[in-house]
């Protein structure tokens, strides 16, 4: 049994329904039935961004991933009022807080928790009134990981997009993972617990394995990408494969 928790981020499923069906309320893929799909090999959890543009998950996703999902629902969000109001209503286990820009395909880098106290510890008052825990998605930076426990969240999610970017030169991946190393470390001091992900694939996860006190990865477009060749429950358990052997 891993100690580390895998988190399947299904986005990227519906990605590939709304270039063929936006602005139809139905469509395929359906990533509800790509959650439950993953829930059943395995998975720890669903993850699943609300982007202000909605330009995959749609409100009705997010309702039916609550309604119908057996384990935990994380929503990663902008720290946006109508995207704080759904999430309130919603009440998922959990939310993510990321930066959000219209002209990014994917997350590009980490919330500036540093730059945005006041801003976050409002919001992160309001999760906490709902019972719904915050994580803040932000790079390995130190100042960062202060600002989070200041913020009061109870994780943080180190972005791991560097890690993955350079994973193929030595000096640099090696420069990355001691970044994430004593993120981790000095946020597991203060307190917060500690997850992980952006660009996480079949590759260089296992290397992954140096970053102490982890307890989830979210994981996605490697997992979609994935079950386009083997399907996804065959995709999602390679994943949880990799996760062996973690020890924290």
């Amino acid at each position: 049994m891993t100690l580390v928790k895998l988190g399947v981020n299904i986005d990227h499923v519906a990605t590939i329904r709304e270039a063929r069906y936006k602005g139809v309320t139905q469509g395929e893929p359906d990533p509800i039935e790509a959650a439950l799909i993953c829930e059943r090999a395995g998975a720890h959890g669903i993850t699943a961004h609300l982007r202000e543009d909605r330009r995959h998950i749609q409100d009705r996703d997010i309702w039916q991933l609550r309604e119908q999902i057996k384990t935990r629902l994380n929503l990663e969000m902008a720290n946006a009022p109508e995207i704080v109001e759904i999430a309130l209503k919603l009440k998922p286990d959990i939310v993510c807080l990321v930066p959000e820009r219209r002209q990014e395909v994917t997350t590009e880098g980490g919330l500036d928790a540093a730059g945005h106290l006041a801003a976050l510890t409002e919001t992160r008052k309001k999760m906490a009134d709902a019972g719904i825990e915050v994580s803040l998605f932000i790079a390995p930076e130190l100042s960062q990981v202060e600002a989070s426990a200041k913020i009061g969240s109870q994780f943080i999610e180190l972005h791991t997009g560097s890690y993955a970017e350079h994973f193929n030169e030595p000096a640099r991946r090696e420069h990355e993972l001691k970044r994430l190393v004593e993120a981790a470390q000095l946020a597991h001091r203060l307190g917060l617990q500690v997850n992980a992900g952006h660009g996480l694939n079949y590759d260089n996860l296992k290397t992954l394995h140096q970053v102490p006190h982890l307890v989830e990865l979210n994981i996605g477009h490697s997992i979609v990408s994935r079950a386009v060749f083997v399907g996804m429950e065959r995709a999602v358990k390679e994943m949880l494969g990799l996760l062996d052997g973690y020890r924290g």
